[in-house]
């Protein structure tokens, strides 16, 4: 069942999931994963096995202490999905929901240095792709080259580093921006659920970082892939490739592709993209900045 979760605890102190497919909270019991920090969750669509894990979490997430306002991005439809399955089961929530219907492509959040875009996909019912896109970072605040100064510990060298204007004791100016070092890029991550190949994955996969791109079939299987209205492995490391990605972790696999058969799937997108991985359950990987080691 698909149910991701992006931690941005270091950055927002939040957690955003992306799909909550069945018993997506019995396996979030596995994890260091705490309901409160979950402010935001995104649905590419209405089908139940992206959907189904809905209910319980939100139920659950009442009983996580003072938690705050939730607010999910889906396709019409799942707002009455989510309150008529409260409403028959006499659930009520400690904290309120936000729904944000997805109807047209283009941005959906831009708060905290954070911005997701969001276009429809090509799937049998509305399908949506997301992508994260992390604002730039300012670069370090050279020490060395500010030593002459000796600017004391405290406010000034905070303004300084906000690349602000300061004024020293002795009536020297400093400009903040002349002692940080070049700015971080910020990172990107595109998250593509139930899809075949559309040119809307491609935009939102454009030098991101990180693509997570659903693998429903292997290499054999186009003609299955496309009459089912999903993706194949080879499909998604295309578009990793074309769309000059970091790393493309492939996901959604069918149950057929067990032991060899996921080993192979696996080889058959490196052929393509060499830089794949095919996820787990409860796998967790970190993302580094721009020009900082891979752990």
């Amino acid at each position: 069942m698909s149910g991701l979760a992006l931690k941005l605890l270091d950055e927002l102190n939040e957690i955003w999931l992306f799909d909550c497919g069945e018993a997506t909270q019995h396996q979030i019991l596995r994890t260091n994963i705490r309901l409160r920090k979950v402010t935001k969750i995104f649905i590419s669509h209405n089908h139940g096995d992206h959907i189904f894990g809905l209910p319980g979490l939100l139920a659950t997430r009442s009983f996580q202490g003072d938690v705050g306002p939730l607010t999910i991005y889906g396709p019409p439809g799942l707002d009455q999905f989510v309150k008529t399955s409260l409403r028959i089961s006499k659930t009520k929530l400690s904290y309120p929901i936000k729904f944000v219907n997805l109807e047209k492509a283009g941005k959906i959040v831009d708060e905290k240095g954070f911005k997701v875009y969001t276009e429809k996909l090509d799937h049998r019912i509305d399908s949506w792709g997301f992508r994260v896109v992390e604002g730039d970072k300012a670069g370090e605040l050279l020490m060395d080259k500010l030593a002459q100064y000796h600017v004391p510990n405290g406010p000034l060298l905070g303004k300084l580093k906000r690349g602000e204007q300061v004024a020293l004791e002795d009536g020297t100016v400093l400009d903040g921006h002349d002692f940080l070092g070049p700015a971080k890029k910020g990172r990107v991550v595109t998250v593509i659920y139930d899809t075949r190949s559309t040119p809307a994955i491609g935009r939102l996969a454009d030098h991101a970082d990180v693509l997570v791109h659903e693998a429903t079939f292997d290499a054999s299987e186009s003609k299955l892939a496309k009459e089912y209205y999903h993706s194949t492995c080879t499909q998604a490391a295309e578009t990793a490739r074309a769309a000059q990605v970091g790393h493309l972790y492939l996901t959604h696999v069918s149950a057929r592709y067990v032991g060899p058969l996921a080993s192979q799937m696996v080889k058959q997108a490196r052929k393509i993209f060499p830089e794949t991985t095919l996820a787990k359950d409860l796998d967790c990987f970190v993302i580094p900045m721009k020009g900082e080691k891979n752990e």
